[in-house]
């Protein structure tokens, strides 16, 4: 597996998702700045949590515009698979990689807890191809603007298209279901063809019992198992 994590002024779990990698596959990812105007063959790229460029304008708006997303896109072009978590999300929206916004959580506060999730039946993706529909994962959110929002159109869009990868449920965490008000409980969608996924809670962070679960573990696995198949 040949996978590259991008960097940005303000990232702050390239580490995390770093370890999260290396544990599960033995190898250390690459590791690039966002002023890299190119990309070494990869067969993942994965856009990190933080605070790309301190969130000013729009949440991921600047970090889309650096450099290295012209060879993200041109590497997705190519079909290439695509991962964004958090303010990764966040930044595949701003590029239109994938439909929709993220605006401000409903309560209007930052939420920093564990949920639960249900995997949906999606498109063939290798995002979640290993893990049984139905499921159910519980790992950590941590944000202020996770707020999914699109236009009715485009929602039954991605409903009636099995692109819903992940919607909040209730289960052990604390706190209610959808944590900030999601259209459609959405925590998490796949691109038209599948191999472009965004998601807020953070896989990275729920890689060991040790870390309070190994949820996230087993949905990295799972999408690196099948990108290799």
């Amino acid at each position: 597996m040949r996978i590259a994590i991008l960097i940005f002024p303000g990232s702050n779990c390239d580490r995390d998702m770093m370890v999260a990698i290396e544990k599960l596959t033995g190898r250390r990812p690459s590791l690039v700045w966002h002023k890299e105007s190119c990309l070494d063959p990869i067969d993942l790229a994965i856009i990190p949590g933080g605070f790309s460029f301190g969130d000013y304008l729009r949440c991921g708006a600047l970090a889309a515009r650096s450099p290295v997303i012209d060879a993200v896109l041109d590497h997705a072009a190519r079909g290439g698979a695509v991962m964004g978590v958090c303010n990764g999300f966040q930044i595949l929206l701003e590029t239109r990689l994938l439909p929709g916004v993220l605006v401000k959580n409903a309560g209007l506060k930052y939420i920093c807890r564990n949920i639960t999730m249900d995997v949906c039946e999606t498109v063939d993706s290798p995002f979640t191809r290993n893990l049984e529909v139905g499921a159910r994962l519980t790992m950590p959110v941590a944000h202020n603007e996770g707020n999914y929002f699109a236009g009715e159109d485009e929602l039954a869009r991605l409903n009636d298209n099995g692109q819903i990868a992940f919607r909040y449920v209730d289960g052990p965490a604390h706190g209610l279901a959808n944590p900030n008000g999601s259209s459609l409980d959405i925590a998490g969608i796949i691109s038209a063809n599948g191999r472009v996924m965004g998601m807020m809670p953070h896989p990275e962070r729920a890689i060991s019992p040790e870390l309070g679960g190994s949820d996230g573990a087993k949905l990295l696995q799972g999408c690196l198992e099948a990108l290799v198949s």
